[in-house]
């Protein structure tokens, strides 16, 4: 595992502070507990109505009458600071998707450059990300979704116009606590390495969910023209984590046991993101020490990348 100091930002506050970068070479509550937005309404019903519904900790499916106004000011379900410095609606813009749901277009550029406060543009990233919030509130949230059982759920589809570089990894799913790291994380592309190694990597196409330690607990392609659905359960008293998965309108079925997380320690609760993170190439021009500070330093495109999102909740587990 190779280690490096980075920057983390406060997106609240615009404060950062420094840390180690571990990296390694309901609709509406009609809607039943394990039922996705993109199931049929008709699965939906009858689960729902065997007695199966159960009322999401958090919302951040988009409704039809929801517009991009929300996201330029940062309230309702989405805390926008972490992007570039346009507006969020130039990052990130709400599209149909289903007669329920609108759909979540998350994109970079090579304006994406998050500038957290009076500190340094992070020039080495590029960045739009989403951070779930309630009632204007990430901390009161937190409390809520960081606790016993929860179940963390997201879909993701290629956005074929503006495809992923896969030389370069991407951080798109993640519950980031204060010191930095990880609980779990969903990742594409060729992991960062110093110095860069042979890329694309092996599975560069494929989705890989992480531990907090990096460990992959499991890996599937990412196909194009496909809703890969994604619903990972976190036990934070017990301290495991378990994944679930689908494509399309499939229920989202266990794909791996209750697996061990340790390493997140007892009592760790963090903001839970999702979007673009794009992390750079290694300038072999730069120093060491340049080289290691991923977050100022490094080899970027200024091609506009996106990732579409939906069915985005969290609701109280286990499933």
């Amino acid at each position: 595992m190779n280690v490096s100091t980075v920057e983390r930002e406060d997106p609240r506050n615009n404060t950062y502070e420094r840390r180690q970068f571990y990296r390694r070479v309901p609709m509406s509550d009609l809607y039943p507990r394990s039922c996705r937005p993109m199931v049929s309404q008709l699965i939906c019903i009858i689960l729902s109505a065997l007695g199966a519904s159960a009322a999401a900790l958090y919302d951040g499916r988009v409704p039809l009458g929801m517009n991009n106004s929300i996201l330029d000011a940062s309230t309702g379900p989405f805390l926008t600071a972490v992007k570039g410095p346009e507006s969020a609606s130039s990052y990130t813009s709400f599209v149909p998707y289903s007669s329920t749901e609108q759909a979540i277009s998350v994109t970079i550029d090579w304006t994406s450059i998050f500038t957290p406060g009076s500190s340094s543009p992070q020039y080495g990233f590029r960045r739009t990300e989403l951070i779930a919030q309630k009632d204007g509130s990430t901390a009161a949230l937190n409390e809520e979704i960081d606790a016993g059982v929860s179940v963390f759920h997201f879909s993701i589809k290629a956005d074929e116009t503006h495809p992923l570089n896969y030389t370069h990894e991407y951080q798109i799913a993640f519950i980031e606590p204060s010191d930095g790291s990880h609980v779990f994380g969903l990742q594409l592309g060729s992991p960062f390495t110093i110095p860069t190694g042979i890329v694309p990597a092996p599975r560069t196409t494929s989705f890989k969910v992480l531990d907090r330690d990096l460990n992959v607990l499991f890996a599937t392609s990412f196909t194009e023209g496909t809703w890969h659905n994604f619903a990972i359960e976190v036990d934070w008293d017990n301290l495991t984590l378990k994944v679930f998965y689908s494509l399309n309108n499939a229920i989202p079925e266990a794909v791996t046991d209750a697996m061990p997380n340790t390493s997140a320690g007892a009592g760790v609760i963090g903001d839970f993101h999702f979007g673009i993170l794009k992390l750079p190439l290694v300038n072999p021009l730069d120093s060491a020490t340049q080289q290691a500070d991923v977050v100022h330093y490094g080899l970027q495109e200024g091609s506009l990348e996106g990732l579409i999102y939906s069915g985005v909740f969290v609701e109280r587990g286990p499933l």
